[in-house]
C-alpha cells in the first residue's frame, strides 16, 4: 500500500474541502504538528462518532491536548495510511466526504475503514470539528494479520 491520499471527488474550492485535503495530506505525511495546526484551539474530533474501542464513552476528543493524545494513541500507531475520497459535498462551513481509509500497523496488520467524514471550519479556515462516521465492527472484519 502506498502512503498518501487519492482525491477523486469534486475539486471545487471550499474552505472545509481544503481543510479535509490538508488533513489527509498531513496524516499521510506523518506530520503531527502540521495536522494539529489545522485545528482551532477548541476543536472536537469524533472518530468514530459514538462509543467504540477507540473512545468507550463516545464523547470524542475536545481541544488541542486531547486531539494530540488522539494522534498519539491512534493515528501515530499507523505505519502507513492511504485515504481515497470519491465524493465530497460542501455547503455552509462543512463538507462531507465519502472516503475509504486503509491502514497498516507496526505488526503489518491492515484494516480498511469505509466512512463518511464531516469536516467543519471556522471563518479562518481552521477545523472546529472532524466527525468520522464508520462502523467499528465492519472495519474490524477487514483486519488481516501477517
Amino acid at each position: 500500500m502506498t502512503t498518501g491520499y487519492t482525491w477523486d471527488a469534486s475539486d471545487a474550492d471550499h474552505p472545509a474541502r481544503t481543510a479535509a485535503k490538508n488533513s489527509q495530506s498531513r496524516v499521510a505525511a506523518r506530520d503531527k504538528e502540521g495536522w494539529l495546526a489545522l485545528f482551532a484551539d477548541d476543536a472536537h474530533i469524533e472518530d468514530p462518532v459514538g462509543p467504540s474501542f477507540l473512545d468507550p464513552a463516545g464523547g470524542g476528543h475536545r481541544g488541542k491536548e486531547a486531539i494530540s493524545a488522539f494522534w498519539d494513541g491512534y493515528v501515530g500507531m499507523m505505519r502507513s495510511f492511504h485515504a481515497h475520497t470519491t465524493e465530497s459535498f460542501a455547503n455552509g462551513p462543512s463538507c462531507a466526504n465519502l472516503t475509504r481509509i486503509t491502514t497498516t500497523l507496526a505488526d503489518d496488520s491492515t484494516m480498511t475503514v469505509d466512512c463518511v467524514i464531516i469536516y467543519t471550519v471556522n471563518p479562518n479556515g481552521l477545523l472546529t470539528s472532524l466527525r468520522a462516521h464508520w462502523e467499528p465492527d465492519r472495519a474490524l472484519a477487514t483486519l488481516t494479520t501477517p
